[in-house]
């Protein structure tokens, strides 16, 4: 795949600050292993965050004593662009009044790592001196409670850093503060309207950047028309090669066939995309076959490459959905499996094999296969164009997840649920679209219901990369409404959450 124009940003490599809490009664000797101990948690920790694939760096920050550091250090980090998050350990008792400035000023995503520098207790050893070194186990919980006090929001992990779980969970943790800090400054660009009376897709941008930070406002899609058409035919011939060179090219799309110069337009507008996206610093886009102007194609093939390159795309001017996977594109930095714009199709209903069959008009990811995927021309069928370019597979089997963000007034909802990706029970010949099967947790009837109840959107996000936990964490950071449909869900208690969660936000609202 070509990365000539991907969406990353200029701006600093992002940086996760280990801050570690003591106080000055325990004199220069103690307070000089405190400070050694703690490094050494923090190399641990960044060993384990290199092994996970993330792109940020653990940045240790001297031991802090008093409520003066600690307020400075956390005005430093809500002013520092490359910080994305703070994980705090209080190595010893660090008096809770101090932290209080600190944490009421702190803007940034907030990890209490509950650890001790030893896996092991010295027991036959074990003397006053090792205790009054060793007092996490006493220092967190004052920390926990002054946390609770002033209503931080963060996330707590217990466990030694060398444990996998433990290492896991902070590794989702900082992979959800990408996420956070992607949105924050992301760009996203409408070409035109969405789909007209369609109502899932609506939502208010001007909440939306307030709670995420995203910019999103329409383009007239003859502003990409003209860009489009002032591609250089050299540039065209070079993607058309690239093309061959990467994919199982249909014979009618190759030089000489009959629909090669579908081919070079499909190169043409992916080429456009590519100079408007980067020249405006965007990182997500729609587009809508109800209002194309001068594209003689609905963009298919560039749609895919694009979002297999990082950006967030929705179909239908569906803003909210290329938000929700430009954000889990950056969190699933790394990781194993792939993540697309996806939408529940149609159902195989046969009881005891119920599936959902997903796919789009055009828009899938390639990064949710490990075939080659086939480059193939076929009618669309609706938008009243040229027939458009487009990449086919199926996504390989595996666990993974749906996700989908809509808009209910007076707060956005994520829902997410869990899925299990499967092989289709017999070819599709005729299916001239890339596509995904999968049964959804705990069945297609309890996970449909709970869908419905939710009011969550048609369109969704399908990572098997990010894990639930991470997209939790994510919530959390934003102050989202989240909830999730998986194994343990019954209609029951899921109606009875959401009645639980409408009471609480309105509540929430107004305190």
């Amino acid at each position: 795949m070509t990365t000539t124009s991907t969406p990353a940003q200029s701006r600093p490599a992002p940086e996760v600050w280990f801050l570690t809490g003591s106080q000055s009664l325990y004199g220069p000797e103690t307070l000089d292993q405190v400070a050694a101990q703690s490094q050494d948690i923090a190399a641990q920790l960044t060993a384990s965050m290199a092994e996970a694939g993330l792109p940020a760096e653990l940045v240790w920050k001297p031991v802090l004593l008093d409520a003066g550091s600690i307020h400075r250090q956390m005005l430093e980090a809500n002013s520092a662009a490359q910080c994305v998050g703070v994980v705090a350990w209080m190595h010893t008792f660090s008096p809770a009044k101090m932290w209080i400035a600190g944490l009421d000023a702190l803007a940034k995503p907030l990890l209490h790592l509950h650890t001790q520098h030893g896996v092991d207790l010295p027991w036959s050893t074990i003397d006053m001196d090792f205790m009054n070194l060793n007092q996490a186990a006493h220092g967190d919980r004052e920390f926990g409670f002054i946390q609770s006090r002033l209503g931080v929001p963060r996330k707590t992990v217990a466990g030694h850093v060398s444990n996998p779980v433990v290492a896991r969970r902070i590794a989702g943790w900082v992979r959800a503060a990408l996420g956070r800090h992607e949105v924050r400054s992301l760009k996203l660009a409408r070409f035109g309207d969405n789909m007209r009376d369609v109502a899932v897709t609506e939502g208010d941008k001007v909440e939306a950047q307030l709670r995420f930070g995203v910019s999103v406002n329409t383009y007239g899609v003859n502003d990409l028309v003209a860009v489009v058409d002032a591609v250089a035919d050299e540039h065209v011939d070079k993607l058309c090669v690239e093309y061959a060179d990467t994919y199982r090219v249909d014979a009618s799309l190759l030089p000489g066939g009959e629909r090669h110069e579908s081919l070079r337009y499909g190169a043409r507008i992916e080429l456009g995309l590519r100079t408007f996206l980067g020249e405006g610093g965007f990182g997500a886009f729609t587009t809508n076959f109800e209002d194309l102007g001068g594209l003689r194609q609905l963009p298919g093939l560039a749609v895919q490459r694009l979002m297999a390159d990082g950006y967030g795309f929705g179909g239908e001017g569906d803003w909210k959905t290329s938000v929700l996977l430009r954000t889990t594109k950056v969190m699933a930095q790394g990781l194993p499996g792939g993540t697309s714009f996806m939408e529940d199709y149609t159902y195989h209903l046969a009881p005891g094999a119920e599936k959902i069959l997903g796919a789009h008009m055009l828009e899938v990811c390639p990064t949710i296969t490990s075939q080659t995927p086939s480059l193939e021309c076929h009618p669309l069928g609706i938008g009243g164009r040229e027939d458009p370019v487009r990449l086919r597979f199926t996504a390989d089997p595996g666990a993974g997840l749906v996700a989908g963000l809509s808009d209910l007034g007076d707060r956005f909802r994520l829902t997410v649920n869990e899925v299990d990706l499967v092989e289709p029970d017999e070819d599709l010949p005729q299916l001239p679209v890339a596509c995904a099967v999968w049964e959804p947790r705990p069945s297609l009837s309890t996970s449909a219901e709970a869908w419905l109840m939710a009011g969550a959107p048609h369109h969704t996000v399908l990572s098997t990369a990010v894990d639930v936990e991470t997209f939790s964490d994510f919530a959390e950071m934003v102050r989202v409404e989240m909830v999730t449909i998986d194994a343990d869900t019954t209609p029951r208690t899921f109606q009875r959450e959401l009645r639980w969660n409408a009471a609480y936000h309105r509540l929430a609202e107004r305190l």
